[in-house]
């Protein structure tokens, strides 16, 4: 019995997986960065089987401190974007979301997920290869940017607070944890 028990648990578990995977949903937890702004804090969860350099990437400029004292640069009703470091200077605020990190990706990894609300994904001024540090979060479903941005991650708590992010909020802290 308690055999039985065990081989319909694991084919549960299995199942789960396959709808998981032909859904575009997440399968197996990804490194998470952790934002504290000034409205509160926010917690995304990567997805580097889906987007191995550009994830990588990005994590490597939050363990740098790259997001770190950034501000907001751009919100409108649907998405909220982050990752100019001209955005630390209130003087230049007009120059703001023109600036990256100076090192593109180079890679388009797109995947079979959509962006749905809390999305994750990477900005880019009209050619996906050249997206670097700039990234937005979708407020909304937002299907018309399938295939036209990378998708990286997913905010996994404290969209409320996404939701609540104004022009030129202020990144306090951010860490990333595997």
């Amino acid at each position: 019995m308690r055999k039985l028990v065990l081989l319909v648990v694991m084919c549960l578990a299995v199942f789960a997986v396959l709808d998981a995977q032909r859904a575009g949903g997440p399968v197996a937890a990804g490194p998470r960065m952790r934002i504290e702004s000034v409205k509160g804090t926010f917690e995304i969860r990567f997805f580097p089987a889906d987007a191995p350099k550009s994830v990588a990437h990005i994590l490597g400029l939050a363990r740098r401190n790259y997001y770190r004292g950034q501000r907001i640069h751009r919100v409108e009703s649907s998405l909220v974007q982050f990752g100019d470091q001209v955005s630390r200077d209130m003087s230049r605020q007009a120059w703001w979301g023109r600036a990256g990190s100076g090192a593109v990706i180079g890679a388009a990894e797109f995947s079979k997920r959509s962006h749905a609300r809390g999305t994750v994904s990477l900005a880019h001024s009209g050619n996906p290869r050249n997206a670097d540090s700039q990234l937005f979060i979708v407020k909304t479903a937002s299907p018309h940017l399938d295939g036209k941005h990378v998708i990286i991650g997913q905010v996994v708590s404290g969209m409320d607070v996404v939701d609540k992010l104004q022009v030129a909020d202020l990144l306090r802290q951010v860490v990333v944890t595997e």
